[in-house]
């Protein structure tokens, strides 16, 4: 039988195809079994895994339950991101820097011109804030006070940001400015300079200039409610929708997103992406860059380890949890990957999450 060239470049076409879907089968298989191989050396109630590319999630799979007794998870349940939603609201600025209305040279005392503050805090880069090199402190503004009175707090968000930030500002730096110290102040400070520009809440900016233009439906703030898991306690589940299943509101710029793994694919696909043309590339590029010196290297809201020969590259990383969930993601944006682990009881999710994610890197 004499082929002609069509025919060949159809039996060609066919057989690449059959390949790519071989290899895609294999690829799926490994995952699936480094989640079951996670989730069985675990004693969480549910553990979620998702791999993103350039499009968006290439696999997620899930393995538990609910609550303890309750229903298994789904594959478009919610999880709760923590502080990983802090590299969500250092996006967010970004893109505000994008439509000219902040900028990434602006200090403390441009961006908040009619709040009072010591002067140690006027010509502070809002970018050294990002990075969790300022020398604010938790202990300052978000103390034991706080938390015992915040919840019942009847001002809106935006005030009691406000309110916050006014206390943060108030006295000198508690750290050193230009050495690292966590403290989900920095991004309450972040929020409220947010509010400021926008005019709105945290969460309405949230809504309008990050869900939505990245075409997110399941973005939401504090505890997932209705028929969704649970956050855990020692084997416990929480009820949603008591008093206290996640951090105070006025905390969520630093911690209280929650969302479903293919729409946290949406948002991870910008930074493998050049910005997805949601964010510039130069935007997307200042976001990754660590700021000052010294460890951990520290960029918007993602720690960038060094020493990672598997990402051929820069890498991001970060982990967070309201201590009743846990979730942790690796982006490498040199291989065009993303890893997410997920668990709703933060102690026991936590050693399951980290399992996970090597897991899923040796199965690509």
């Amino acid at each position: 039988m004499i082929l002609n060239r069509r025919q060949i470049l159809a039996t060609a076409t066919a057989a690449v195809m059959t390949a790519a879907s071989s290899a895609r089968a294999r690829d799926m298989a490994g995952f699936d079994a480094a989640l079951q191989a996670a989730f069985d050396g675990a004693e969480t109630p549910a553990l979620g895994g998702m791999v993103v590319g350039p499009d968006g999630a290439i696999w997620t799979g899930e393995r538990g339950v609910r609550q303890a007794g309750g229903a298994t998870v789904g594959s478009d349940d919610l999880w709760h991101l923590g502080s990983n939603t802090k590299a969500m609201t250092a996006a967010l600025y970004g893109r505000l820097v994008d439509m000219g209305q902040a900028s990434w040279t602006a200090t403390l005392g441009e961006a908040l011109p009619d709040m009072p503050m010591d002067a140690a805090w006027t010509d502070m880069p809002v970018k050294q804030v990002m990075a969790h090199r300022g020398g604010l402190s938790d202990a300052t503004a978000l103390g034991q006070a706080w938390l015992m009175t915040a919840r019942a707090d009847p001002a809106s968000l935006p005030d009691q940001r406000r309110t916050l930030a006014t206390t943060m500002l108030a006295s000198p730096p508690a750290g050193t400015p230009g050495t690292f110290g966590y403290a989900n102040s920095n991004y309450i400070l972040i929020g409220a300079i947010i509010e400021r520009i926008t005019g709105g809440s945290w969460e309405d900016a949230m809504r309008t200039e990050l869900f939505e233009p990245l075409g997110i439906k399941t973005g939401g703030f504090g505890a997932p409610q209705g028929d969704q898991p649970w956050g855990h306690s020692g084997g416990r589940s929480i009820d949603p929708s008591g008093p206290v299943t996640d951090n105070p509101a006025a905390l969520g710029p630093a911690g209280t997103a929650h969302i479903s793994l293919q729409d946290y694919g949406r948002f991870l696909r910008v930074f493998l992406s050049d910005g997805a043309g949601w964010l510039k590339p130069e935007t997307l590029a200042v976001l990754i860059q660590p700021v000052g010196e010294g460890q951990p290297p520290y960029a918007g809201g993602w720690i960038t380890p060094p020493g990672q020969p598997w990402a051929q590259g820069v890498c991001l990383t970060h982990d967070g949890s309201n201590t009743l969930w846990y979730a942790s993601t690796w982006v490498a944006p040199g291989i065009g990957k993303a890893f997410v682990a997920v668990s709703n009881d933060a102690q026991r999710g936590r050693p399951a999450c980290q399992a996970l994610i090597p897991g899923l890197i040796q199965a690509i």
